[in-house]
């Protein structure tokens, strides 16, 4: 079945309708289903993809425009209500075939394990690959309430299978005690607080390696973005994380995939972090895919 024929809806802005000719591939990925506090976020992929026709198709910040760049919106997954290992098993295979076709994976989330799946399926076809992780959570749970699929376990699932010293998170501000401690000891990176000067400070350091880019709109403060499940503040502003998307676009690494997580448009009646989310999305596929 092609892409086509199996998903449907609302596609992102100046979406190209042929899959065969897309560098990259936008996907829905609507799951909320293990969300430890509000839920919400199976809404976010509609809703981003709503409010990009209100968007520019230039970017002033990278001076390129989406018709410089060939993507194909297939839609949402389908996912089963409630079954967490049978979504991320279909993410999974999702993913498997766009790497496959050659093709960039550009994710929109759903909460934050729906990357774990797209990380995992990246790692397999790249052996070298380093993930940055934007996020005000570290992530690095073994489970929650004893229960390992978990939007706080994805960033220690996939540190364990690539190598906790090929993980880089940035913005970090919340989490266990036994994370941050956990991450010391494994020599992983992790930045608390600051994304874009200690994000300048590592990707010289990636040059030339496959690269997986993952975003939580909760790395934002709540005043920048209060449409998400897990507030937290003390966040960085939305200027911040644009410029970081751009110092990453204008490195030398090779963006393999990337996602954005988390909008639960629910909590912003005001639509601020829907607008705020599509803007980012839209600097990340004219930043990320060459």
């Amino acid at each position: 079945m092609r892409f086509e024929e199996a998903y449907s809806g609302n596609v992102f802005i100046k979406s190209g309708s042929d899959y065969d000719e897309a560098d990259a591939v936008i996907y829905g990925m609507p799951m909320d289903w293990t969300v430890s506090w509000r839920p919400g976020s199976r809404f976010g992929p509609g809703r981003i993809r709503e409010a990009s026709i209100g968007l520019e198709e230039y970017s002033p910040y990278l001076d390129r425009e989406l018709d410089d760049i060939r993507y194909f919106d297939a839609g949402d997954i389908p996912l089963p209500f409630g079954n967490a290992q049978r979504s991320l098993d279909l993410i999974g295979g999702f993913v498997r075939r766009i790497l496959s076709d050659g093709k960039i994976p550009a994710g929109m989330g759903g909460e934050h394990l729906v990357s774990l799946p797209v990380m995992q399926e990246v790692a397999a076809d790249n052996p070298d690959l380093a993930v940055i992780h934007i996020d005000a959570h570290t992530d690095l749970r073994t489970d929650y309430e004893g229960e390992p699929l978990s939007h706080s376990t994805p960033i220690r699932k996939i540190a364990e299978q690539i190598g906790p010293r090929n993980v880089y998170s940035f913005g970090i501000r919340s989490g266990m005690k036994e994370e941050f401690e956990w991450a010391r000891e494994n020599g992983m990176h992790l930045s608390k607080f600051d994304v874009l000067e200690p994000l300048r400070e590592v990707l010289p350091a990636l040059a030339g390696r496959p690269v997986y880019v993952t975003i939580d709109i909760d790395v934002l403060d709540p005043a920048h973005a209060p449409g998400t499940g897990t507030v937290d503040c003390g966040g960085i502003t939305s200027r911040e994380l644009l410029a970081s998307i751009h110092e990453i676009a204008r490195s030398d690494v090779r963006v393999a995939g990337f996602d954005l997580v988390e909008v639960a448009p629910v909590f912003d009646p005001s639509e601020q972090t829907v607008n705020t989310a599509s803007k980012l999305f839209r600097e990340m596929l004219l930043g990320f895919v060459k």
